[in-house]
């Protein structure tokens, strides 16, 4: 299972990965966990670029097969990209979670965020008692 939990990312309990990669700029996705649990996505709905959200407070919505849930924000900050492509073709969700299927980019002011998402070995604990 850890093969699908990349190690150069962080996690919550919701199922969203965030990942640092440029100063305060923080990318945002959902883990394949949440994906597989999903199903077939059907649509996705994204805030604008220039909107500011909240640390686990709802950003957005996808839709599958089989429900419509929340997607939950892990950071503080405003959005400064929102992947379009995704929007478009939201099946890329199931086919590729942590590259090609991004939903947003974060600019955060509190770095210190971060250290409060689990990284990939304390998720993989997290997704075992999940399952159980």
């Amino acid at each position: 299972m850890t093969a699908l939990i990349p190690s150069h990312l962080r996690y919550t309990k919701e199922h969203e990965w965030a990942w640092l990669q440029d100063g305060n700029i923080v990318t945002v996705g959902i883990t394949h966990h949440a994906q597989q649990q999903l199903g077939d996505v059907v649509y996705l709905e994204l805030p604008q670029i220039g909107k500011t959200i909240e640390k686990d407070k709802i950003f957005g919505t996808v839709e599958s097969v089989k429900a419509v849930s929340d997607l939950f924000s892990p950071l503080a900050g405003e959005v400064v990209a929102v992947n379009e492509a995704l929007v478009n073709c939201p099946e890329d969700i199931n086919q590729d979670p942590y590259e090609k299927a991004w939903m947003i980019k974060i600019c955060i002011q509190q770095l210190k965020q971060l250290d409060e998402l689990m990284d990939s070995e304390a998720y993989a604990q997290y997704l075992s008692e999940c399952i159980k």
